[in-house]
């Protein structure tokens, strides 16, 4: 694979300094470290007089391609094609045009919408044209283009030392998606459906308390507001405003500080709240459209009322600030405890998702019942939960000792067998034997695994002595007297 180095040069014009880029393969580094320029010989002559004349043709012809001339600027991308498009790390990516619209309502100025190859959707974005440039970069199937700075190990280096266990491993950390031709029939019909409706993310921020948050997703929030730059969501009834003199004069008004429903956790500053999808229809609705922001495979929006919402808040002095959720149905049909789980931006990578995970499975704990997150998860959903199961299960086979089953850890733990035995087998403790698995293990490499950062105790673990919380009676049918 050809790995593409993007440079900075800088020369001057017409009295004006323009940063020209230049796009070099580099295939092995010479011990005098020449550049050879598209088109060059390749002789390596070191005639001053030649050295100035090749820079200058490379300022040049650089300059041509990647910086839109004034004219360009007002010619319309072609939607579908694929540039090369500066991110906002000032590198350049290969990236699919999916849309335009005016900019500011100027004319023939526009913004394009790109999609990234071989990157997660919540990186898609709106972008000026001075950030496309002019020539259009020509994918050609089954070939990943990376733009990587100098010095950088090239992807097919990478990839030739990676085993198929720890690409997998890497392309969950990076976020990178699996092909929609590598998925089955089924699913890859279901996931162009899916792309087809999502396509396009208008709402680029929203305002949440005081935090200011861009947004990763399209989410279904009425016409008049789905196309507006930034949404102003109050963080407390989460009602949706245009303009921020509607959301500051709300503000003045809103009574609500908490959560509707009923506190069934508190330790500190932390705080549970349940809410009833039923009896808080309208809130709870506004929380789906919100957290579809953030999630890609949401696709519960107003059908709320089977559900229960458990809300996680930071409490002070002005209220209980959310935190994140996760959504369960009343009656899973499928022994899933939890239906969507978020932590808003703002609050990530500081405990809060492993919280609600451990969370939804001490309410299965109390109700004697194995549960499972509905699928699919998202790429960080996924690292969460893998995170979090080896770590229970690590803890119970460190201090365990005698004959333990995978059925067994099922009911200590409320975890589903098949996702214990994902779990050991990423761990490589689990083998398949005489038609069944059986867990190999050594306190040794249990020791070992727990002392890792990947597997270490979460920051924040669930204390039951604060759970306040009877599960719901189940609905029984009476069978009916015959007279």
């Amino acid at each position: 694979m050809v790995n593409i180095n993007m440079t900075q040069i800088s020369g001057k014009g017409s009295g004006e300094n323009k940063e020209n880029l230049i796009c070099k393969a580099s295939e092995s580094s010479d011990s005098d470290d020449r550049t050879t320029e598209d088109g060059d010989d390749g002789s390596g002559s070191t005639n001053s007089e030649q050295s100035e004349d090749s820079l200058l043709n490379i300022q040049t012809r650089s300059s041509s391609r990647g910086t839109p001339k004034k004219d360009e600027d007002s010619r319309p991308l072609d939607i579908g094609e694929h540039y090369m498009v500066r991110r906002v790390d000032s590198q350049w990516y290969p990236a699919e045009i999916i849309h335009r619209r005016d900019k500011d309502g100027q004319v023939d100025c526009f913004e394009y919408y790109v999609h990234y190859d071989g990157f997660n959707r919540r990186l898609d974005e709106w972008v000026p044209r001075d950030r496309v440039m002019s020539s259009r970069f020509a994918v050609q199937p089954g070939t990943a283009v990376v733009a990587e700075p100098q010095g950088s190990q090239t992807s097919s280096q990478t990839e030739k030392k990676l085993t198929r266990n720890q690409k997998r491993k890497h392309d969950e950390i990076n976020h990178i998606e699996k092909p929609i031709d590598e998925m089955d029939p089924t699913t890859a019909a279901l996931e162009r459906e899916h792309e087809a409706i999502t396509k396009v993310k208008y709402i680029d921020k929203v305002q949440f308390g005081k935090f200011e948050i861009d947004t990763w997703y399209f989410s279904p929030y009425p016409e008049e507001y789905g196309k507006v730059g930034k949404l102003w969501i109050c963080e407390f009834c989460l009602k949706y405003m245009r303009l921020e003199r509607t959301y500051r004069y709300h503000l003045s008004t809103c009574h609500l500080k908490q959560p509707p429903g009923k506190e069934i956790y508190r330790k500190g500053t932390l705080s549970i709240w349940e809410t009833d999808g039923k009896d808080n229809k309208i809130y709870c609705q506004n929380f789906c459209l919100l957290a579809k922001l953030f999630l890609d495979h949401k696709t519960l929006y107003f059908d709320v009322e089977p559900f229960l919402f458990y809300i996680l808040c930071e409490i002070d002095k002005y209220g209980a600030h959310i935190v994140g959720y996760f959504s369960k149905e009343k009656e899973s049909p499928d022994g899933n405890n939890v239906a969507c789980i978020l932590t808003l931006p703002p609050y990530q990578r500081k405990g809060y998702g492993k919280l609600l995970i451990a969370f939804s499975y001490e309410l299965s704990k109390l109700e004697s019942a194995v549960g499972s997150p509905e699928k699919p998860l998202s790429d960080l959903g996924k690292l969460s939960y893998r995170s979090y199961w080896s770590w229970v299960l690590l803890e119970i086979l460190r201090d365990f000792r005698g004959v333990l089953s995978i059925k067994d850890l099922s009911n200590m733990t409320s975890i589903s067998q098949t996702d214990i035995i994902s779990t050991l087998q990423s761990l490589n403790m689990v083998k398949y034997w005489k038609g069944q698995h059986v867990i190999c293990v050594t306190p040794k490499i249990v020791e070992e695994l727990l002392q890792t950062s990947q597997w270490k105790k979460p920051k924040l673990t669930v204390d039951v002595g604060c759970l306040r919380w009877n599960p719901p009676r189940k609905m029984i049918t009476q069978p009916t007297k015959k007279k």
